[in-house]
């Protein structure tokens, strides 16, 4: 016979179902010791992701390093995840139990569209993820944070729309811009001087590499394009048509027109005074 679970009629959220029938898969429920200075170093980490709206549409970007302490653990590691058709997450902090929430939070909205014969609304996918993030805090707490970024197209707005949360599950809209992870705070400075109303999705894509390429100037735990090693930024953007990823070609033409420019001009394009 079936386990109780799953013959009681419960939510159309599958980390509810996991709460009764396997609380111990849950990315939060994870058991360890109370952390201790350097305890972590050995655990790999995913650094910085950007994301930007464009009329009808929104791009998001991360760097493909990821660290362990103060070694590149991992040269090309994906961090922008579809999460459904009309979504995607970008990953920032813990890499494995980042990973791991993302799959989850795929789960849940396959499960609710299953369960209840319609998508959720964007609002409510946003809710469902800064519920997993709030589920970690435990950990979080020990210092295995995980601080995804959202973005999604909303089909009843008809423009993208960017979610940042923090650890407790907090979210907020951003609404042109946004940048989380180590070199967050240099991306937020580039996209601050290169963004504008109006720009087209290639322009988006641009400005957020750029955003990334200035990210790893300042921050070392943040990789720039990799040009003898052909690894670049991992791009993707969601309109009315759905979730893309860009190609690898299609980004390594927009990477080296930045690089080839940055070489004239290594801090970048400058923006007007007015």
């Amino acid at each position: 016979m079936l386990p109780e679970a799953f013959r009681t009629a419960g939510s159309s959220s599958f980390a509810d179902f996991l709460v009764q029938y396997a609380p111990d898969q849950l990315p939060g429920a994870r058991a360890t010791d109370a952390a201790g200075p350097g305890q972590f170093d050995g655990i790999t980490h995913g650094t910085t992701i950007v994301a930007a709206t464009y009329p009808g549409g929104v791009v998001m970007a991360g760097d493909r390093r990821a660290t362990m302490g103060n070694v590149i653990a991992q040269r090309d590691i994906q961090k922008v995840f579809q999460t459904d058709e009309f979504s995607c997450v970008g990953i920032a902090g813990t890499a494995g139990i980042a990973v791991e929430m993302t799959r989850l939070f795929q789960v849940e909205l396959e499960h609710y569209e299953k369960i209840e014969g319609t998508v959720l609304s964007t609002d409510g996918k946003a809710n469902r993820l800064a519920a997993l993030i709030r589920g970690n805090l435990g950990l979080a707490m020990q210092g295995l944070a995980v601080v995804p970024l959202f973005a999604a197209y909303d089909p009843d707005a008809g423009a993208g729309r960017i979610f940042a949360f923090d650890v407790t599950g907090n979210r907020n809209e951003e609404r042109q811009f946004c940048s989380v992870g180590s070199g967050s705070l240099f991306a937020r400075g580039a996209l601050k001087k290169l963004y504008r109303e109006g720009l087209t999705e290639r322009e988006a894509v641009t400005a957020c590499v750029q955003a990334l390429y200035d990210a790893a100037d300042d921050d070392s735990a943040t990789g720039g394009p990799d040009m003898a090693r052909r690894i670049f930024p991992m791009v993707a953007t969601i309109g009315a048509e759905g979730f893309r990823a860009w190609s690898q070609t299609e980004t390594a033409a927009v990477a080296d027109e930045v690089v080839a420019a940055r070489l004239t001009a290594p801090d970048g394009p400058s923006a007007p005074l007015i």
